[in-house]
């Protein structure tokens, strides 16, 4: 199962050191796959405390891919003493803010030459459809790094006129610098994305970093890993550690040389991460947490481009999507020929391997997810939700689960509450003209992540976009996120921003310098 192949990568152009990776080899999709399977600390792959290992599996066989090695406490404290020196002492302070753009240019182009490499690991671990993978896994991590690389050298602060005594003998700046050491935690759901959304404007910003994949979806994360030293960015500078949250996650939260806490989650672990943030010395903390995004679909929409929107808001990547429409309101004249349009085309979906080219419905992440689906499900009908398809386990090997919809979703039920995370759509109608009555059903939620109105009507529309309680509004589309534009919830959802300029100041601190002359 594991391969000893040992490889000899120079870390950068200023470090001539070897480093050696062990891989495990797979011949997969026309492809042999490297996928190095230890811990990544101070620029090296390493075995974890006591030897420790835990099974990494494919949810399209249930098969396991590889053993990968399983974090420690004191593996945590090694990589955040990795991270704080190269903040301090290494080249990563040292150098300049354009040199430093450069490396994440290059960092951008290294991934995008193993993008095809990065995606087959991705549909392995995490059973995301390959062409998909390809895309938005993938290829926007690549633009992600890219757009960041160019902010680099254009972290500026402000020169401020400030009151005194005697006029023109002052000189007030701003300087935004790093925080330091970050510690990032990162979902199941996009593994590589969600890594390079927060690593990305982290890097960019100068401090250094210690990331904690999701324990069931750690390999992307670690063939990053490999990337940043063909990259040459510098040891020390990224540091990688599968393991479980209550360990790994606690432990970040709790160090106290890590300066930031960078989490997307659940909204409980998020709260318990905010507290240890908190209680431990008082870390810098950004959140994006659980959603369950309304999706409100007037009568005068163009039908079938919201039944075509409306599908991908549910099903994109298996419904595994933070911004997921866990709720579609549709008005009552047209509500019935919308699920009856919905249900022609989820009977089109193709289910099956996400490596074949004409899957566009993979397996869930894992074993425990799909059965978390099964029952939510149960719980649905239990209350008394109309099951019009779907609602259980796809009869095959692997953790697969039947695209999903359900009518006559009432306020006060659990699933018109609670997030599925799945491919799961809960359809409530709504009487007809009666905005205001469709906007409080859709804000009464603690969450507010996003959200999204179909509507021919402009001023509907604007109207509609400045009630909703969301940090995303889409109109007239759905799960369009782009780098250049801020990505972050309201409530309990979580504070904070990935992506755009705002994601910088997650990761800086302002310091103001005042001079009399």
């Amino acid at each position: 199962m594991r391969g000893s192949h040992h490889h000899h990568h120079t870390t950068g152009e200023d470090d001539e050191s070897e480093c050696v990776i062990n891989y495990v080899e797979k011949a997969v999709n026309k492809l042999t796959l490297q996928m190095p399977y230890q811990l990544f600390i101070g620029g090296e792959f390493v075995d974890a405390e006591g030897s420790k290992t835990y099974n990494t599996i494919n949810p399209t066989d249930g098969s396991v891919i590889c053993q990968v090695s399983l974090a420690q406490v004191s593996d945590v404290d090694k990589a955040v003493a990795a991270a704080k020196e190269a903040f301090e002492n290494g080249l990563w302070g040292k150098i300049n803010a354009r040199d430093r753009g450069r490396l994440l240019y290059r960092l951008a182009d290294v991934m995008e030459q193993h993008q095809e490499e990065l995606a087959t690991i991705e549909a392995l671990d995490a059973g995301a459809v390959y062409t998909l993978a390809l895309k938005t896994h993938v290829g926007m991590s690549i633009q992600t790094f890219r757009y960041f690389a160019g902010w680099c050298d254009k972290i500026q602060g402000a020169t401020i006129p400030i009151n005194q005594a005697r006029p023109n003998r002052n000189l007030t700046l701003t300087k935004k610098e790093p925080v330091g050491v970050c510690g990032i935690v990162i979902p199941w759901n996009y593994p590589l994305m969600m890594l390079s959304w927060k690593t990305a404007a982290c890097l960019a910003a100068g401090n250094t970093v210690v990331i904690k994949p999701a324990q069931v979806t750690p390999l992307t994360a670690l063939k990053f890993a490999e990337l940043t030293l063909k990259a040459g960015i510098p040891k020390g500078v990224v540091n990688i550690l599968p393991g479980s949250g209550s360990l790994v996650g606690q432990r970040l939260s709790d160090h106290p040389d890590v300066r930031k806490i960078g989490f997307t989650g659940s909204t409980e672990v998020g709260k318990h991460i905010m507290k240890s943030c908190a209680l431990s010395n008082v870390k810098k903390v950004s959140l994006q947490l659980g959603g369950k995004s309304p999706l409100i679909i007037f009568a005068d929409c163009d039908l079938n481009k919201a039944v075509q929107m409306g599908m991908s808001s549910v099903f994109f990547n298996k419904g595994e999507n933070c911004i997921a429409a866990g709720r579609l309101f549709v008005e009552e004249s047209i509500h019935n020929q919308f699920v009856q349009k919905v249900v022609e085309e989820v009977e089109k979906m193709k289910i099956g391997n996400p490596l074949e080219r004409d899957t566009n419905h993979g397996p869930q992440n894992h074993e425990a997810h799909l059965r978390k689906l099964v029952e939510y499900c149960q719980r649905g009908v239990k209350e008394g939700a109309t099951l019009v398809c779907g609602g259980n386990q796809v009869p095959r090997p692997g953790f697969f689960f039947q695209p999903t919809v359900f009518t006559d979703v009432e306020d006060h039920m659990y699933i018109a509450k609670e997030e599925s995370f799945g491919p799961i759509m809960i359809i409530s109608r709504f009487a007809d003209g009666d905005v205001d009555a469709v906007l409080s059903r859709a804000n009464a939620t603690e969450f507010g992540l996003a959200s999204g109105v179909f509507t021919r009507d402009i001023n509907k529309a604007l109207y509609v976009s400045d009630k909703l309680q969301a940090g995303t509004v889409f109109i007239n589309t759905y799960n369009k996120t782009d780098v250049a534009a801020p990505f972050g919830g309201f409530k309990q959802s979580g504070f904070g921003k990935d992506l755009g300029e705002a994601a910088l100041n997650e990761y800086l601190r302002i310091k103001t310098v005042t001079f009399e002359y």
